[in-house]
């Protein structure tokens, strides 16, 4: 099992998620739970579509961390 940072952004009218270390996944959703559930379902199909390509999965390496400042 391998676990993936996500950004998740508003857009606007929905929020959108990628994820940095797979470049070109990306999900959407009107909810930030019903974007989780796209994106996850998204890096499977990635993960799986590099397996049939016969390519390597790349391994997690972004991470990321909320730091909390005064504003």
């Amino acid at each position: 099992m391998k676990e993936y940072l996500v950004i998740f952004e508003w857009a606007g009218s929905n929020y959108s998620a990628y994820v940095p270390d797979l470049p070109g996944c990306i999900s959407t959703g009107k909810t930030i739970e019903e974007t989780e559930l796209n994106v996850k379902e998204a890096i499977e199909l990635y993960i799986d579509t590099l397996k049939e390509d016969g390519q390597l999965v790349p391994e997690p390496t972004v991470r990321g961390k909320a730091i909390s400042v005064a504003a």
